[in-house]
């Protein structure tokens, strides 16, 4: 692939811009009207709670069944956008950018004293773009954060599912596509199933609606996390039956431990005194979940995320590092948001925190770091 013919490729066109437009158009619309729990966000500064519809599970299923009888009908092409991968890429990246702009703008004009639309300005410039300004906006009583995440994560699936009709057609499917796809199937499917828990963790409670998470949510996430995918479109990888059981015990693995930990963690919120492995939960300072997962490493669900990272990318075997970006990448941001996340603790629990490192030494890896 030429230089010229890359160029060319990521010119956005109409067909691009309609397909965006359609699916953000979907997710508002079934977002708003399917049922779904209602789900309580945590108490905010002032007092207030942020009510969530974690109906994510129906809207994406619906949505793949609709693309299926689309698909069947002749009226949408399975491999839409696998076709036009890089010019959706370069589309969802300017609708990125321009979202900001606005999202900056309405932050800077904002005269909310509420802690979801109270303006946070530093006066530097690119540290208030890159983190945000306001911590929760909402765009026609849509909280923006969670719908950005909730695109990104489907956006992952639909683009996996278009490079599996890709590699069909082409005649290309292979045992480490289908390891590969049913990994990241999986792991979306149950992200959705527990969406709710999606309402306690950092990026939600905290993070103010930055080019980070904008950027991350609608871009990173679906068009980077799917690299292994498009890696397995072009290069034919043959896995030993031994290699492919490891891979699926590394998956295995780190979902229990992914899953484990933010599961207990969310139910400590909900419930301080929730059994967790069967036991009364061990805390410190009346505070801080000390057992189970969290009694063995301060972060073990960011341990759980890598090794499920590194599930993704095992089926594409040793032969390029290419179809590694995303475990390293990944391995990259949760140790830098784990030492941002430290220091905030310190800084909120003070002598509590202290107590909870002296007790769990370990940050994300237990006997190594």
């Amino acid at each position: 692939m030429d230089l010229g013919f890359l160029l060319q490729a990521l010119i956005p066109s109409w067909i691009s811009v309609a397909v965006l437009l359609i699916f953000f158009a979907y997710l508002a619309i079934a977002g708003s009207m399917l049922p779904g729990k209602l789900v309580p966000g945590v108490t905010l500064q002032d007092g207030s709670h942020l009510y969530y519809r974690c109906n994510g599970l129906r809207a994406l299923l619906l949505l793949v069944g609709l693309l299926g009888i689309g698909s069947k009908m002749n009226f949408v092409s399975p491999t839409v956008i696998s076709d036009r991968g890089l010019e959706l890429l370069s589309t969802t990246f300017i609708f990125s950018f321009l979202t900001m702009v606005v999202l900056y703008a309405a932050g800077c004009r904002s005269r909310s004293k509420g802690s979801s639309l109270k303006p946070h300005i530093t006066g530097n410039l690119i540290h208030d773009w890159w983190y945000g300004i306001q911590l929760n906006p909402q765009f026609m009583g849509i909280d923006l954060k969670f719908f950005f995440v909730r695109a990104g994560m489907m956006g992952w699936l639909i683009i996996n599912l278009s490079v599996l009709a890709k590699s069909v057609q082409d005649g290309s499917l292979s045992q480490s596509m289908i390891l590969y796809q049913l990994f990241c199937a999986f792991y979306i499917l149950d992200y959705f199933v527990h969406e709710e828990y999606m309402t306690s963790t950092w990026d939600i409670i905290a993070e103010r609606l930055g080019f980070m998470l904008v950027f991350g949510d609608l871009v990173w996430i679906p068009f980077t996390f799917s690299i292994q995918g498009w890696w397995l479109l072009n290069n034919k990888v043959e896995l030993t039956t031994a290699a492919a059981i490891a891979n699926c015990f590394v998956f295995l693995i780190g979902y229990l431990v992914f899953r484990g930990a933010n599961k207990q963690k969310h139910i400590f919120k909900q419930n301080p005194k929730a059994l967790i492995w069967g036991k009364p939960p061990k805390v410190i300072g009346g505070k801080l979940l000390a057992s189970g997962y969290w009694g063995i490493a301060r972060h073990s669900n960011y341990l759980g995320d890598l090794l499920l990272a590194l599930s993704f990318s095992l089926p594409c075997g040793l032969s390029s590092p290419i179809p590694y970006f995303y475990p390293i990448y990944l391995f990259i941001l949760l140790v830098w948001r784990e030492r941002r996340d430290e220091a905030r603790c310190a800084e909120k629990y003070k002598d509590i925190w202290a107590e909870y490192c002296r007790l769990v030494p370990w940050r994300i890896f237990p006997y190594l770091y």
